[in-house]
Parts: C-alpha cells; structure tokens; sequence
C-alpha cells in the first residue's frame, strides 16, 4: 500500500519509507492511500475473539500488502503480551484501561509495535537508525522502553524542563543503553517542532538516518486503533456496545485519530468525544471551525499540554476537510485543573474508581454528554500512580474518603496514598542521566552532529 501527505506536495512513499522516515518530505503526516473496511462477519464475532486476533485483523488492513502474515503476527503478538480490561465504574459508564503494558500507560502498544516494525524494515542494515521523540509525559518512557536494547537504533528523548511528573522523568532518564534524554528548556510545543525542523534538515539528515517514534508516525499511532476495537468488544460482551460512546483524553490528537479511523473502517461508535484540558485548540475549532494553534499552558494533565496538535492534519484529512462531518462525529469539551481534582475526588467517593488527571478529563467530559439510552467508555490512559504527588493531594484534601483498596484492576490505595507498582519502583532506584539544552534549534543539530 502506498502512502500519501497531508500537505499534498510529497511523492508517494511505501510502507517502510513511511515508517523510517516519519515525516514526508512536505512536512505533511503520511495517510494511507486506501483504508479498508473490514468485512460484517468480524464485528459480529469479534466478542468471542482474543485481543491478538483482533489486532491482528486490523493490523492486516493497515500492513497486511507489505509484511507477510507471520511476521505481522509474531509483531501483534510480541506486542500484545498483556490485557486491556474494560472494568464498569457505574450505570453505562466503563473504563478502559489502557495501562496495564510496561510503563503503565496507553503509548507501550504503538510504541512496542513500531521498534519491532522498524527492526522487520531495517534487519541486517549497517548504518545506525536515530529515533527522536517529543514528549509531554508517556510517550518518551513507552518509546524508550520499546526500543530498549534493540540493536543498530538510538533513541533521543526530547521532553519539556520540569513539566512531566518525577515517576514519568525516571521511565527513560535512568534505562541507558541506546537511551538519550534531552531536557529542553521550553514546553511541549518547543520539542515538537525540534524534532520536526531535524526532519527538514537535509544536511543533518545526511549525516544522521533519522525517524520519529512520535504519533506523527504512522507505525506509532496506527496500532493505537486496537485498543478500539478491543474495547467495542468487550463492551459487546456485556451487552453495553448499542449507541455506544468512545471519550478519549486528547493532546497531539494520536489516540483518538487512531479511534476515528477504526470508525471508518466499520467499527460501530456511534460518536466520540475529544476531552481536552485548558489546553483547548481543538475544542475552540468545533466551536468556529477556525484551527488556531496558541502556546501551550501547564496543567494537572500533563500530557496532553499541547497547543498545536499534530494529528488534527490526519483528522482534517480523514473527513475530507469538511467541518461539518468533523462536528458530526466528534463532539468536544474542557476540562479544568479544579475539575479535575474534583472528578478524581468524587468519583472515588461514589464509584471506588480512581482515576489519574487524563482518565479524569475522559471521565467528566463522558459522564456530562452521555445522552439517555447511550453507553460508553472513557480511556484511563495511565496509572494514577505515574502522578503520585497530584493524587495523593487529592485523595488528602477531605476526610471521608476510603483509605484503602484495590482500584480497577491494578491500581490500590493503602493509607490515603495510591501505591506504587513494582514495575514503577523499579524506574526510581536507578541513575538518572539527561543532557540539558536551550529550545534553539541550532544547539541542537550540533549534539546530535556530535553524537553521531
């Protein structure tokens, strides 16, 4: 299958170029040029599926012309060595949790699926591949982690100065090995467009082989569609999949562009909900159907700080530019920092449920949509203890609140506190090591030139 840009003045790319390169060279997003629809039979029988052979049956639709069937199955299953579970917060509301892979937060799948699809592409190559990634919170521990250890590629962690929790910080500044943290004096947005302006760069790019394990990548936010279809079927399961409603916590627009184009491959959601936090381009687009990026804003939901979101090219592009379908199927909302610690709040009180700062957008925004007659689901899209000291604020700000128990399916509160996973524990005993830089261009296409 071939591979088209957003912007329209790109040749055509394969698949593997696609994946390498990351972005085209009109620095455009890649589109596939046909997205199939798969066939009835299978959203009729997927509640009896396994989640590989879900994933495997949407995967197929996406590399199947370009990787043979055992080697896209051995990567879906390599993938997927763990479960997403739905678990039932009240009446018609379920979460999916997205966070039970190694870091603990919805990124490990398109992260895992793209080092092993690079590794496939670039198998018995000499020259070093040079992964950057821009992160606002998960992604850069998920891709870090992914590409742990994976011969002939280095991986570089661009992440905003003081703007990501201490657990998430520790998920990739102590792994070492082809692991590189980069502390960017700036914010999100700052990272973002250092990595895509390295892209453009052809005389960096001749002495470096670059790529991006941002969503921006199309073997990054791709696979991200299997949890969808997942989470359908397990909804399906219980009976709760009529006029079912999907909420997704949204940032650089990755997730929830991989929710949309399962949508438009047949998945039956009725319609989907963009849950936004201060930082509101999105929302104000719905709004106006003006696209007006702005600097980003700090808040309690870190990773979706993003004031100028990637994927809304791949959104514009997947409706035909047309505003109005857009509108049709996506409906907006934001959510403040005292609402969040609201949320958080009472819905421990009422449900048992605790969410982390994301999951509390997707939560609220679903919860105040939610229509008579409709179900839905909402992403927990990271482990509440990845935000420990956010929290257990929280947890400790009114008496009345349970002290102890086990939350979803892993998370548990002991003493007022959430508890730290083993998995996450870990992460804190080791060294840290970054390398701080300025949000200039130019001192950083000099560390890498160095580096090389």
């Amino acid at each position: 299958m071939n591979w088209y840009s957003t912007n329209g003045k790109a040749p055509l790319a394969t698949l593997k170029k696609s994946v390498i390169k990351g972005l085209a060279e009109d620095r455009g997003l890649y589109m596939p040029c046909e997205l199939k629809r798969l066939p009835a039979e299978f959203f009729a029988e997927m509640d009896k599926m396994s989640f590989q052979e879900i994933a495997f049956t949407a995967a197929s639709a996406f590399f199947g012309e370009d990787v043979p069937a055992e080697d896209l199955r051995r990567i879906v299953n390599e993938t997927l060595s763990f479960d997403c579970p739905i678990v039932p917060v009240e009446d018609g509301i379920c979460s999916l949790e997205l966070f039970h892979g190694p870091t603990l937060a919805f990124k490990d799948v398109g992260a895992r699926f793209m080092a092993r699809l690079l590794q496939y592409f670039t198998c018995g190559e000499s020259r070093r591949l040079n992964v950057l990634v821009a992160t606002s919170g998960d992604t850069g521990s998920a891709v870090a982690n992914g590409f742990l250890g994976v011969e002939g590629i280095h991986v570089y962690v661009l992440y905003p100065k003081s703007k990501v929790s201490p657990i998430q910080e520790c998920q990739f500044t102590t792994l070492g090995k082809n692991i590189t943290a980069l502390e960017i004096d700036g914010v999100f947005d700052d990272c973002q467009a250092l990595v895509k302006n390295a892209f453009m760069d052809a005389e960096l790019n001749e002495k470096m082989r670059l790529t991006s394990a941002n969503s921006i990548n199309v073997a990054r936010f791709l696979p991200q569609s299997f949890y969808y279809f997942w989470g359908y079927a397990q909804m399906k399961r219980m009976g709760l999949a009529d006029n079912l409603v999907v909420c997704v916590p949204s940032g650089n627009f990755g997730n929830i562009c991989s929710a949309l184009f399962a949508a438009k491959m047949g998945l039956p959601i009725q319609r989907f909900i963009a849950a936004n936090n201060r930082n509101d381009v999105f929302y104000n687009y719905l709004q106006t159907g003006r696209y007006e990026p702005k600097a980003s804003v700090q808040t309690l939901a870190n990773a979706m700080d993003v004031g100028d979101p990637s994927n809304f090219a791949r959104v514009y592009e997947l409706y035909g530019k047309d505003y109005e379908a857009i509108r049709r199927s996506i409906s907006g909302a934001v959510v403040s920092d005292g609402t969040i610690r609201r949320t958080i709040r009472d819905c421990y009180r009422q449900t048992g449920y605790l969410l982390d700062p994301h999951g509390a957008c997707g939560y609220r925004a679903l919860k105040d949509s939610l229509q008579p007659g409709e179900t839905g689901f909402f992403c927990e899209t990271a482990h509440p203890a990845k935000f420990k000291d956010t929290v257990d604020c929280i947890l400790a700000e009114e008496a009345g609140l349970p002290s102890s128990g086990r939350i979803g399916a892993s998370a548990e509160v002991a003493d007022g506190k959430v508890v730290i996973p083993a998995r996450l524990a870990a992460f804190m005993q080791g060294k840290a090591e970054k390398t701080p830089l300025s949000k200039h261009y130019e001192e950083f296409k000099n560390y890498l030139i160095q580096q090389r």
